[in-house]
């Protein structure tokens, strides 16, 4: 399954802050996450993105109405 826009995710580490759910807010080459504890956006290349993902915590609107 690939990361969409909308999608929160899980990584396996915690951000600083404590949060460990993050919003995609870009894809491409590299993927753009936003924290949901502290805002800020931090970018992964699609490689090291899919070795830290943990899971899915829910999908974007795309996928729920499928």
């Amino acid at each position: 399954m690939q990361a969409k826009i909308g999608d929160i995710v899980k990584l396996k580490k915690t951000h600083p802050c404590g949060s460990n759910q993050w919003e995609v807010v870009r894809t491409g080459a590299d993927i753009s996450l936003l924290c949901h504890g502290c805002k800020q956006v931090v970018k992964f290349k699609r490689s090291t993105f899919n070795s830290r993902l943990k899971g899915y915590l829910d999908l974007g609107e795309d996928e729920k109405e499928t």
